[in-house]
């Protein structure tokens, strides 16, 4: 048996020994227990999520009367009405999270030009400079960005900024390191050229690395920015507004009906922008 494939089982082993830690870990302590009747709740959750909100815009629905208990009429609500001013707010919420997501991208991609180049093996940088640019990357990287939003929100107060810094860090953290990787794996043949001409630091990585590495890096910004469209929608859970603080009033008063309609525009987002970043990605190609 070659060593190549001795090592493969090997990692298997260990793979297979990790589930059944955490298999082992979970069950001792109830922690895959799916409750007493998961079927019947999960047939309550699916019929009640089955009519989403923006449907009693297509249909006529009587007036609600809410009385008192002597009868006394307290208040009368229109549905549709409701419904249309409610949809006016998603369609705010949804321009807020796009407008977080892209402006985060941005910010990130900018950042992750020059920390990339630090944090490239094959560049001569200075050791301890390229150290700290991947510690950084790393570290970026590891800290999710719901957890950025939350200590955010505690810096910055309430709102779009939060989350605009939380997305911009942690896909600083995403970006850095794959534009690191690239840097790696290019033919460096005209950097050496310019610089053996006397090119500078900068004019070396503006001229002999950045061209060759564009298609790869726009593709690379593409697919993180449809990633954190994603992540821009529950942001509004830790304060930073968006599709996520609908959501989040949604769960809260048990309004199952708009909670359909906000997880059927999210699918439909996210399925639109990967269609259009796959397209861009392809034409790069």
């Amino acid at each position: 048996m070659s060593r190549i494939r001795i090592r493969w089982w090997f990692m298997l082993g260990v793979y297979i020994l990790a589930i059944s830690s955490a298999l082992s870990l979970l069950s001792a302590d109830g922690g895959l227990s799916m409750g007493r009747q998961p079927w019947k709740n999960l047939t309550k959750t699916v019929g009640e999520l089955s009519s989403p909100s923006f449907l009693s815009m297509l249909r006529d629905e009587p007036l609600r009367e809410f009385r008192s208990d002597d009868g006394t009429l307290l208040r009368v609500e229109d549905p549709q009405k409701e419904e249309h001013e409610f949809l006016g707010g998603v369609w705010r919420a949804t321009l807020v999270t796009l407008a977080i997501a892209t402006i985060g991208t941005a910010l990130a991609a900018l950042a992750a030009i020059p920390f990339g180049v630090m944090a490239a093996q094959n560049l001569p940088t200075f050791a301890p400079l390229r150290r700290v640019a991947q510690g950084l990357l790393n570290v970026c990287r590891s800290i999710h960005t719901l957890v950025f939003g939350l200590f955010l929100v505690g810096i910055v107060g309430l709102g779009p900024m939060a989350g605009i810094l939380a997305i911009a860090l942690h896909s600083l953290g995403t970006l850095g390191k794959l534009f690191a990787e690239a840097i790696e794996t290019t033919d460096l043949g005209p950097a050496y050229a310019i610089r053996s001409v006397g090119g500078s630091r900068l004019q070396t990585v503006a001229w002999g690395i950045l061209p060759s590495l564009l298609p790869t890096w726009v593709s690379n910004v593409l697919y993180v920015w449809e990633f954190n469209i994603r992540d821009s929608t529950v942001l509004g859970q830790v304060g930073a507004g968006g599709l996520g603080l609908l959501l989040t009033e949604s769960l809260a008063l048990f309004q199952w009906g708009r909670l359909a309609t906000l997880l059927i525009l999210i699918v439909a987002l996210v399925w639109t922008f990967d269609a259009l970043s796959r397209r861009v990605r392809l034409a790069l190609h």
